[in-house]
């Protein structure tokens, strides 16, 4: 007869079981919707214009990319893993790394150009600098709030 026991009869099967269930509701994008918590941006203002660093860990340069459409300065990290990938480490186990990609946006005003941003990636921090352009922001306008 089995004694009942906090953790039940195993602590680590029955954790890792919980994590393959959860993995199995998840798509296979790397961070999906959760890309602005993974994405940790710090924006600085300077008087010529604004520093952006922004937390990219485990990706390199060339699986980051930048694009600038309708105002918008969108940043896009993908990540992929070779499945016949076969080395000296020794059998898998278990895999919970996996391929993706995240993106994440900005609005930076229809003035900005491809040109105007400067790039640099180092140690998975990618540091931009946008200049300030002289851009019309749409006016506010509130609206009343019925009660």
């Amino acid at each position: 007869m089995l004694m009942p026991s906090i953790f039940g009869e195993s602590l680590f099967d029955d954790w890792f079981d919980d994590i393959d269930r959860q993995m199995q509701h998840m798509d296979r994008r790397l961070y999906g919707r959760n890309a602005k918590r993974e994405m940790k941006t710090d924006v600085r203002e300077k008087e010529d214009g604004y520093e952006i660093d922004m937390d990219l860990p485990g990706f390199k340069k060339d699986q980051v990319e930048l694009s600038l459409e309708n105002g918008y300065l969108t940043v896009t990290a993908n990540k992929g893993f070779d499945q016949d990938q076969k080395d000296d480490q020794g059998r898998m186990i278990r895999q919970e790394r996996y391929a993706g990609s995240m993106q994440r946006s900005f609005y930076v005003g229809r003035a900005m150009t491809v040109e105007d941003v400067k790039a640099r990636f180092e140690d998975g921090v990618l540091h931009l600098h946008l200049p300030k352009k002289d851009a019309q922001l749409p006016a506010r306008k509130t609206i009343c709030i019925e009660g």
